[in-house]
């Protein structure tokens, strides 16, 4: 094959690693180009979105995930790119304009250090042959030693290493050749550790991604890592994958579950994202999270709202003298409408929502929480 025709299939084989949220807007999907390359949009810090070209750099692979497609006993087609390939593709999208960054990660090829030195040749070209000093997001390798990973780290703008279950006992359901500890848990650490404040590369984000559903995890679980990778290891972001029926081997409990409510897999992703983002966002504390009795987010109600409502003695909120803590618990306030609110207070009093461009069914939610005093 030439580049292009292993582009197209590495490129729609990377899709099961996250390069972004999947967002409701249609600026925030990724799409696929003409050429059949996933193409993710990103924000960028001025505002607005651009674009990263995002691939495996070898979808050969020797680990045995239960829940992916692309595992060593599966009957697909394998290819791989050379790093002077990869450089050059990216550069000849860089200079027509098409994207912002690259996102690139691979299989593991022999072992995950021999993984990590060809994605590591191809960030080392870009930044030294080519002179390339923009976004360059590269997947760390479960399992790549010390050296490997600090490598990585000086030649990125940001790095990645999915978690992919909170703790060793799910893990071990979804692989039988992974060590949890020293080959997820110690890279993450690592990574931490050689980004943080102070330290030579805190320029560098560090990400993480959970496949929500492939083992028998509950929501309570994820939400305490979660909490302890932005509380504890300072992590810019974590993302969530919901399993997908058929990908995985058909004993892992993700499949069972299928069986029972294939469809409640991707409410599952959009409630944690919402969870993520009341933590990251909103101030919220593990123990905010309220969850049911079997230890998961409710599917028919965001947790923003569960909160609201098992907490009555909370409220009314005050909008014209509440600080803006108590506003962002108002279901239906975001961030945005407290910041205006906190902006007209400045100068005057609100003496309806109607005056901040509220309307329809979000200013009937909004009222049942809110005075006027």
């Amino acid at each position: 094959m030439d580049t292009i025709e292993k582009l197209k299939i590495l490129s729609e084989d990377s899709q099961y690693d996250l390069a972004c949220a999947c967002g409701t807007g249609k600026d925030d999907r990724r799409r696929r180009g003409l050429d059949g390359k996933w193409l993710y949009p990103v924000a960028l810090p001025q505002g607005g979105y651009s674009i990263l070209l995002k691939t495996l750099l070898s979808n050969a692979c020797k680990n045995d995930c239960k829940y992916c497609p692309l595992r060593s006993d599966t009957d697909v087609q394998r290819c791989t790119l050379q790093p002077e390939e990869v450089a050059n593709v990216f550069m000849e999208y860089l200079r027509r304009k098409k994207v912002f960054g690259l996102f690139l990660s691979s299989g593991v090829i022999g072992n995950p250090d021999h993984a990590m030195d060809r994605i590591n040749a191809v960030a080392r070209m870009l930044r030294y042959k080519h002179n390339y000093r923009g976004y360059i997001h590269l997947k760390v390798i479960p399992g790549a030693s010390d050296v490997a990973i600090e490598d990585s780290i000086s030649l990125a703008s940001a790095v990645s290493l999915n978690i992919e279950t909170p703790g060793r006992k799910r893990f071990e359901v979804l692989s039988n050749k992974k060590d949890y500890m020293n080959d997820i848990i110690r890279p993450l650490k690592l990574m931490s550790k050689l980004t943080g404040q102070g330290m030579r590369h805190s320029r560098v984000k560090c990400t993480t991604q959970f496949i929500v559903g492939a083992s028998d995890e509950t929501d309570s679980e994820i939400i305490q890592y979660m909490f302890n990778l932005y509380d504890r290891l300072k992590f810019q972001r974590v993302y969530f994958s919901a399993y997908q029926k058929g990908l995985g081997h058909p004993d892992i409990p993700g499949e069972r579950q299928m069986l029972k409510s294939p469809d409640n897999i991707f409410m599952r992703e959009h409630r944690l994202y919402q969870a993520d983002y009341l933590i990251r966002r909103y101030g919220f504390k593990n123990e905010d999270v309220i969850l049911d009795k079997s230890g998961n987010l409710r599917l028919d109600k965001d947790p923003k709202q569960t909160w609201a409502d098992s907490h009555p003695e909370f409220y009314p909120v005050r909008i014209n003298t509440s600080d803006r803590e108590a506003l962002l618990r108002v279901p239906g306030l975001g961030l945005d409408t407290v910041a205006k609110i906190l902006k007209i207070r400045r100068e005057r009093r609100i003496p309806r929502l109607e005056d901040l461009g509220i309307k329809g069914k979000r200013l009937e939610k909004i009222k049942r929480y809110v005075i006027f005093e």
